[in-house]
Parts: structure tokens; sequence; C-alpha cells
């Protein structure tokens, strides 16, 4: 083979990884590529379009040698300063590399762009499983605005009457990224929901975001507290299976509706599960003198297979 322009090796090596799953082909995918420090921006977005999963992690030498590792996190269409389910995926791959076969608990810090995320990663028997800590803590956004009930229900495809529960109301965050979170009254409305134009882009025009994050409360029994389903078209995500990122930005959502009390209260959230992907996040929020303090996410991750790819010329 002959070396590509502008990059030696011609080829990196990466691993695919279902991610917020204790099992194979279900969770959400993610692509890792490994000795990333000679790819240029442009080169990165090349090989996160080819692999059009929703999220593509590139793993650099750190900054820091303290650290485990640089990393880049990209959607099909563009870098994104930080993003869940690529730090667990990644962090879990990342200490398979040098852990025992036997149980293990292992710190790994990645330097993201939005900032150092510190992940505890694990292994009990056969479930890898994995928690960090949320770089920023959610906050109203710097631009944009909550689009009114008409539009949110037009631009999901639902009547506004769908539209909220109990004292759970549309909002707008930010934490890195922002999401439009969209409660709906029951799992039928979330299951009917899809994006819609020209709402659709309306909302996002209003809110200056890209993702829209649709919730229902699970009754008793059905091992969540919440089910979820996670639009961002505009970002080149028709839908996706399970987003770490909007669960943690969710908290100061569910403070909003008074389901965050003082001290800590721990939640599970169910996504992917209409897509036929289903995924388990576990959330766990920190409050201190009536303010978010700590945001936590955590799930499991499993291999599913590694390869070369070609470094774009």
């Amino acid at each position: 083979m002959t070396a590509m322009a502008g990059c030696l090796p011609d080829t990196l090596p990466f691993a695919t990884y279902d991610v917020f799953s204790a099992r194979r082909f279900a969770g959400n995918p993610l692509a890792i590529v490994e000795q990333a420090d000679r790819l240029s921006t442009a080169q990165m977005q090349t090989i996160a379009r080819e692999f059009n999963l929703s999220e593509t992690i590139f793993v650099q030498q750190p900054d820091d040698p303290a650290h485990d590792a640089k990393v880049r996190i990209f959607f099909p269409t563009a870098e994104i300063p930080f993003a869940g389910h690529p730090t667990i995926g990644c962090a879990i791959h990342l200490a398979l590399k040098s852990a025992p076969e036997r149980d293990f608990e292992t710190a790994i810090t990645l330097e993201e762009v939005a900032g150092l995320v510190p992940v505890r990663v694990s292994r009990i028997g056969e479930r890898l499983q994995a928690e960090f800590r949320a770089p920023v803590l959610p906050h109203p956004p710097e631009h944009g605005a909550l689009p009114d009930v008409g539009i949110l229900a037009a631009a999901v495809g639902l009547n506004p009457e769908m539209i909220g529960t109990g004292a759970h109301r549309p909002g707008l965050w930010q934490g890195g990224p922002s999401y439009l979170y969209v409660p709906v009254r029951d799992l039928e409305a979330l299951a009917a929901a899809r994006p819609s134009e020209p709402a659709w882009s309306r909302a996002m025009e209003i809110a200056a975001a890209d993702s829209i994050y649709l919730y229902a409360p699970l009754p008793p029994g059905q091992g969540a507290d919440f089910r979820a389903r996670m639009f961002s078209p505009t970002a080149g995500i028709p839908e996706d299976p399970a987003t770490g990122s909007a669960a943690a930005i969710m908290a100061a959502q569910l403070r909003a509706a008074g389901v965050v009390q003082e001290g800590e209260t721990r939640l599970t959230l169910h996504q992917g599960v209409e897509m036929g992907r289903a995924s388990v996040i576990d959330l766990r929020i920190l409050t201190r003198d009536g303010a978010l303090a700590e945001i936590h996410v955590g799930g499991s991750a499993v291999p599913v297979s590694r390869g070369r790819v070609y470094c774009p010329g």
C-alpha cells in the first residue's frame, strides 16, 4: 500500500462499540479512531461522515501527560465539544487496553473540547460499566429562545395537547450543546412523534439549536423513570438511540419540574426503544444549597468490531 498525502501511516486503527447497552447490536454505535494526532479537522470530519454514525471520537496524545487522552468528537456534519456516549465508549476502550482479565475499577481522564472529563470504569464479570462527571453544568442558553408549544408540537408532528405532563413543561438548556426538551403526555405520543417540516426548521431557528429531546414518565415496574427519544436531522442524525449529553443536561429540565431534590437523585432513562436499539442511561444528580452541583452519567458498552481506516488525502 502507498501512503496517502498528508497522513502517515496511511491507515489508522479503529474500533466500534455499542454504548449504553450490555449487549451487542443495541444501544448507540460508536466509532473510535486511534492515533489521530496526524489528522486535520477536515480529515476527521471526512472519516466521521464515512462511518455515518451519530458520533465518531478521535483519540490523540493528551496535552497533559497526567491524563489518558485528548479526544475530539464529530457528528457526520460537524465537531461538537462534548458528548456522552463517545465518552463512555472511549473510556471503556482505553481501560480495556491496559486492564487485567479479572474484575477491575480504574479512572480515565479525557481532555475534551468542553473541558476535562473524569470517568470511572469498572468490569464485574462480563459487564463493563463507566460513569463520567459532566464537564459543564446546564444553564439557560446564551442564544435562542424557547418556541411556543404550538410550534414545538408541529415540529414533532403532534397536537399541542400532547405536550406537557404534570409539572413538566418544554425547556431549552445548554451544557456544551443545547437541547430543546419536550415532555409528552404518554408513551403513545412519544411513539407517534417525528420531525415535521416546516415547523421543525422554524423551531430550530428560534431556539438556535439543532436537536429536540422528547421524554415521557414511565409507570412503575418499567425498569426506568423516563423513556426518551432524540431527533437531530439538522445535524445529520435522524434519531439517536442514546444521548448521554442530553441526559446530563436534562438535570436542569428535571430540576425545573421538581423531580430533583436536595442531595443525591438517581434516575434511569430508556432511549432508542422505538428504533429497536434499546439503551439504558443512568443519571446521578447532586444538588447543594438548592443548585445543581454535579451531574454523573453512567452506562455499559460492548466491543463490536475493529479494523483500520484509510486516512483521507
